[in-house]
């Protein structure tokens, strides 16, 4: 809605964030996607599908301490 408004609008970033309630970092924010997600992410599917009962916590443990993940 934001972004709506100041492209389409012509409204400042600021008086719109203050409209739409949101801070100037959210509305500027861009998602980083890298190569490492979806490989972590493959991790965590084969992690669940091979070990049924560990939860977020082992597995987070495991792919941080045992793979090497930050």
């Amino acid at each position: 809605m934001a972004i709506r408004a100041v492209r389409q609008c012509g409204v400042s970033i600021a008086l719109a964030c203050r409209t739409f309630q949101i801070s100037e970092s959210c509305y500027r924010y861009e998602r980083k996607l890298c190569d490492e997600n979806a490989e972590i992410a493959d991790w965590l599917v084969r992690l669940t599908t091979t070990h049924r009962t560990w939860g977020f916590g082992l597995c987070f443990l495991y792919l941080r301490n045992v793979k090497g993940y930050a």
